[in-house]
């Protein structure tokens, strides 16, 4: 689990996966994707990253249909 700590990965994967961000979260985790990545292709900083991972905040706007472009990326 690159740059993941137990407890940010335990908190993803109990997160509300009605979330987006949580979806991109567990997405993320489980491909092993960092979150620096993540931040550096949405065009965002990894604090955003966090607080969409763990559903402290939902993406809007056009942050939404990157991360929908960005997860259909990932199958």
């Amino acid at each position: 689990m690159r740059g993941y700590s137990i407890r940010v990965a335990e908190a993803i994967k109990a997160g509300d996966s009605a979330h987006l961000g949580v979806q991109l979260g567990r997405a993320c985790l489980a491909r092993d994707i960092p979150v620096s990545d993540v931040a550096k292709g949405l065009r965002v900083t990894r604090q955003t990253v966090y607080h969409w991972f763990l559903g402290l905040s939902e993406p809007r706007g056009g942050a939404r249909d990157a991360i929908q472009t960005y997860l259909a990326s990932l199958d």
